[in-house]
């Protein structure tokens, strides 16, 4: 009987405040979709920087003979063979040094214009202008500084170079959307709590009658509080939901059938990663609500 109550108790307050409610479960949905959105950027992030880090190398580049006026190390003219294997050799011993393949001029010409090759500026260098080098696979891509400090000014050695300079940018133009989703996220979840304690204010308000009633005939607070928080609580389960559909429907959509067509080169999360999310927001839309109600009764319901 006391179930039954509290049931019905719930669809009135449901059906009085409609419009209320269901700003509430936009609100909830959107900002439970944008919290999604960014911990699944986060694991993309994450997932893209262990496969572009593991394929990038530390690229040791020679000098050659047109290089004896770019610098001290150059002035020489072209790096020496003694010079080469010297670096050889201590690449060798270097414990963090993974392997080390060598890439004579021809070679990265023929790479050249694998790249450039339909462009204007293909034409525009020769095989003599491109630099022997070595490229350097380490254990750690972040100990670039230790093989950079070790060789750049090294006798024959034009540059050190890590190739991590030229994803880096792109992980940090992911890593500042994924943080304007989150302050977005936030001022969503601000509004939404705002709309639930009013929702909770406005609903305690228009049954004040049957509170104070069932005060009356010794209700303990908790028994009058129950449908205000079930209220809630259903509202915020139904945005999460929601957001649950808009974060797979964005997966399969934007991801699988967009991006990953689209860009071949880049290894997206996979569906375990988006299960692994949906039951955290399913509960935050849960909890959240039913506790923004629960304090908002503390302040507007006295029972």
């Amino acid at each position: 009987m006391r179930a039954q109550f509290v049931l019905s108790e719930i669809g009135v307050g449901l059906r009085r405040n409609l419009t209320m409610t269901f700003a509430v479960i936009v609100s909830v949905a959107l900002s439970l979709g944008l919290f999604g959105a960014s911990l699944l950027m986060r694991d993309q992030v994450s997932t893209m920087k262990g496969y572009w880090y593991d394929k990038v190398n530390v690229s040791i580049f020679f000098c050659n003979k047109n290089d004896a006026d770019s610098g001290a190390n150059c002035a020489k003219g072209a790096a020496t063979q003694q010079q080469k294997n010297d670096i050889k050799a201590e690449l060798d011993r270097l414990p963090l040094v993974q392997n080390v393949q060598y890439e004579s001029s021809d070679q990265a010409y023929k790479h050249y214009k694998e790249q450039f090759g339909d462009t204007p500026v293909a034409g525009l260098v020769t095989p003599d202008q491109l630099p022997e080098s070595f490229r350097v696979k380490l254990k750690d891509p972040t100990k670039f500084a230790v093989i950079k400090s070790a060789f750049s000014e090294r006798p024959g050695v034009q540059e050190v170079q890590d190739q991590r300079d030229t994803v880096e940018p792109l992980f940090n133009l992911l890593n500042g959307m994924n943080i304007a989703a989150l302050v977005v996220m936030g001022l969503m979840l601000v509004v939404a709590l705002m709309l639930i304690v009013n929702t909770v204010r406005v609903s305690a308000f228009s049954r004040r009658r049957e509170t104070g009633i069932m005060r009356l005939v010794g209700a303990s607070s908790f028994y009058i509080q129950m449908p205000f928080i079930l209220e809630a609580a259903i509202a915020g389960l139904l945005g999460a939901a929601f957001a649950c559909v808009l974060i797979v429907g964005g997966k399969y959509v934007l991801i699988n059938n967009w991006l990953a067509k689209k860009i071949q080169v880049i290894n997206f999360i996979g569906w375990d990663s988006v299960a692994a999310v949906l039951p955290l927001v399913l509960l935050i839309g849960l909890l959240m609500p039913a506790l923004a109600a629960f304090f908002a009764l503390r302040k507007y319901l006295k029972v």
